[in-house]
């Protein structure tokens, strides 16, 4: 029997990578809805629990352990992941908006940004402190600054519980770590009034334990460098300076078309916005029949909700799902040792007891994104042909250049006698007394995001132009989009030709026409045309004696292999992506003076090395420990982890070593770098790139050992 290949007809956007829409996420995974496209929208790769933050800040915890990795989880949930920030949104047009991007469609969407501590009219805190939230940030800067020797002075803004959590834990910090501390913690009201008489009493106790000095019912006037100014006239030294107090909304929002209430987006008890096509939760949402204190748990309980009726808007059907908020709810602070204070129901306890609970729960919570539900292997049907099952693999295919024939095949099929050499990276046309270079490259999509689709290949298509030493001309662009309705369509090839066009004009050239279809999966190409001011640089040229620059790092294959198995970082995979969108024009005109040069792409950097080498009747030495590599890659490739066409082209160079580092110059690298021949040592011109913002490097040097390339 066919399978059915069930096209994308509803859009479904998650605004913010918050707690609820972690869990929405996880949900996902194990019940998603035919037909639902859904994209997460996030400034960054991971999200941070802030349960597990004054465990971080005070050393119990590392980094890792407080973010939730939403490329593993927007992968296994088959949802587009958007590293970039919400700034807008357009109810009217259902859209959301973006400074460095496209908007994106929406059939449904839901907000959860959390909130901010910024302190916008304190002057002179956005120049000199840093808001407690969001967390990802702040998290950073501590670890920035704790990683310094000598005293450290600290001034905590707000006396709630979660400023008194974060001056004892960076207390316990910086004595850990030998450091003598002065932590003050200030509050212009009375500290701690919505606790109970005994917890409040508990954590003053704590405060002082810690040797933390309150201060209360005392404003600020003004924080300058190193300094708080009080309004009594009282200076507080402080290195760092961090604000807690209370909860600020983004302010993107307060002109979203929604109904607001000090900023924050009114919910029904539906978690319904005043459209009822959007949604919003957590700290960001006002919940209109009784509001709701700013905690994470609130957000969690509104996860199962929402869930259903996210499900129920996109299916077209009624059923909405009321969320009933609990009257109480435990509250476990913590008192920067590892020890803690929990209030529920009017009780007080603490001790370390309480800690001991505390870290249950919070590793328990993010063991559910560590330890995602596995999905169903798919059941291959019998009878079958001989070698479905090897053709298949054991694990997912690859997109970008990991999906390429590999050399061999490649070069019996287009030369079957085995007369021609390897070809260069675009061919010459001299037509009306001008020299043109045209070369054409398509790939099958490396990440669920068209536009950072889009803008590889076009990156990856111009490297072909930029390694001729030319400069782009005109372009062509060959679109597959998956099977969809018309309006997705409409939206996803929107959002590709806009990008491209961006890139390509950025270069110098202009789209002039191409083609589009649907079919099984989104591939993105472009045939592209240079035109040469004098003769192109091609692979014939390079002299013993030339240095070799390498313009970027090494891994895009692994990495990408890696995240397509949910082994990968998110980090690491953002990294990746961003080498891949980074054009090399600069670079090119910059390496005008090669004598040979090409891009390192599908074949790797020994591949693309050899045909240098074989065109030009030279030999190369190479230092491996001088190549840049990708955050991760040899980490993977330590683990053992390689791309699909990576035994293609290590089966061309037998004789070279197997080990993690030397495996990595056969990856395969999408949209990688120039790999150019150029005369001499290099020094000044490696400079000069790298003040472009090119991770460039002399990697080795041309040789008189014609064929042969060696390690050193």
């Amino acid at each position: 029997m066919q399978q059915i290949q069930i096209p994308a007809t509803r859009d479904l956007v998650l605004i913010g990578g918050g707690h609820s829409h972690a869990l929405v996420l996880r949900r996902w995974i194990m019940r998603p809805l035919p037909g639902a496209r859904i994209t997460v929208i996030n400034p960054g790769p991971t999200a941070p629990y802030s349960g597990m933050l004054p465990g971080f800040v005070a050393g119990h915890y590392d980094r890792e352990a407080l973010d939730i990795d939403l490329v593993r989880l927007s992968r296994r949930a088959g949802a587009r992941l958007i590293l970039s920030p919400a700034t807008g949104l357009d109810v009217e047009r259902r859209a959301v908006l973006f400074d460095d991007r496209p908007s994106v469609a929406f059939d449904v969407a839901s907000i959860d940004v959390g909130i901010t501590s910024d302190m916008p009219d304190l002057p002179g805190f956005a120049r000199h402190a840093i808001p407690a939230k969001p967390l990802g940030p702040f998290a950073e800067a501590w670890d920035r600054f704790r990683a310094g020797a000598g005293p450290a002075r600290i001034a905590v803004i707000g006396a709630g519980v979660a400023g008194a959590e974060l001056a004892m834990a960076m207390a316990h910090a910086m004595r850990t770590r030998v450091r003598d501390a002065q932590v003050t913690l200030i509050e212009r009201a009375e500290a701690f009034s919505a606790l109970p008489p005994h917890s409040t009493r508990d954590l003053r106790a704590a405060l002082k334990q810690q040797e933390v000095t309150l201060l209360e019912g005392v404003g600020i006037e003004r924080i300058e460098a190193g300094v708080v100014l009080l309004s009594d006239g009282r200076r507080i030294e402080a290195d760092f300076i961090t604000g807690a107090a209370g909860a600020r909304p983004h302010g993107w929002l307060r002109d979203c078309g929604l109904r607001m209430q000090d900023g924050f987006v009114v919910v029904d008890t539906f978690l319904r916005s005043s459209v009822p096509s959007v949604f919003a939760v957590g700290d960001c949402a006002h919940f209109a029949p009784a509001p709701l204190p700013k905690a994470g748990v609130y957000a969690v309980r509104q996860a199962p909700i929402l869930h259903e009726n996210l499900r129920a808007s996109l299916i077209g059907q009624g059923g909405q799902r009321p969320y009933r908020p609990q009257k109480d709810y435990l509250k476990l602070i913590s008192l920067g040792r590892q020890s803690a204070l929990g209030d529920r129901f009017g009780l007080s306890f603490s001790g370390s007891w309480v800690w001991r609970w505390k870290d249950r729960i919070d590793r328990r919570f993010m063991r559910r994104f560590q330890d995602l539900p596995a999905m169903p292997a798919p059941v291959l049907p019998w009878p079958r042909a001989a070698g479905v099952r090897a053709a298949l693999g054991t694990k997912p295919a690859c997109g970008g250049c990991g999906a390429k024939i590999g050399a061999p095949a490649l070069q019996r099929a287009l030369d079957p006698n085995g007369t021609a050499g390897p070809g260069d990276d675009a061919a010459v046309l001299d037509t009306g007394g001008a020299r043109q270079v045209i070369s054409t490259d398509h790939l099958r999509a490396l990440t669920e995001d068209p536009v950072i689709m889009a803008r590889i290949a076009a990156v990856h298509a111009l490297g072909d132009i930029w390694a001729m030493g030319a400069r782009p001309q005109a372009a062509t662009a060959s679109i597959i989009l998956p099977r969809m309705a018309p309006a997705l369509a409409e939206r996803s090839l929107s959002e590709i030709m806009q990008t491209a066009r961006a890139v390509m004009a950025q270069a110098g050239a202009e789209i002039v026409g191409g083609h589009s279809t649907l079919g099984a999966e989104l591939t993105i190409g472009f045939t592209v045309t240079g035109l040469c001011d004098g003769a192109p640089i091609t692979l014939k040229g390079a002299r013993p004696g030339d240095s070799l620059v390498l313009t970027k790092a090494l891994g895009t294959g692994v990495v990408m292999a890696a995240e397509m198995q949910g082994k990968a970082r998110g980090g690491w995979v953002a990294a990746a992506l961003d080498s891949m969108t980074r054009p090399q024009g600069d670079a090119a005109a910059l390496l005008a003076g090669a004598h040979a040069m090409t891009d390192v792409t599908g074949f790797g950097l020994l591949g693309h090395l050899g045909n240098i080498c074989a065109q030009s009747g030279v030999g190369a030495e190479l230092r491996p420990d001088a190549i840049p590599l990708l955050p991760g890659a040899l980490d993977l490739a330590r683990q053992g982890i390689r791309s699909t066409l990576y035994p293609e082209n290590r089966a061309a160079h037998p004789f070279w070593p197997k080990d993690p580092l030397t495996d990595l110059l056969f990856d395969p690298q999408t949209g990688g770098g120039l790999l150019a021949a150029v005369p001499g040592h290099a020094d000044a011109l490696l400079n000069r790139l790298r003040e472009t913002g090119c991770e460039a490097a002399i990697i080795g040097r041309i040789t008189d050992r014609a064929g042969q390339i060696a390690a050193v």
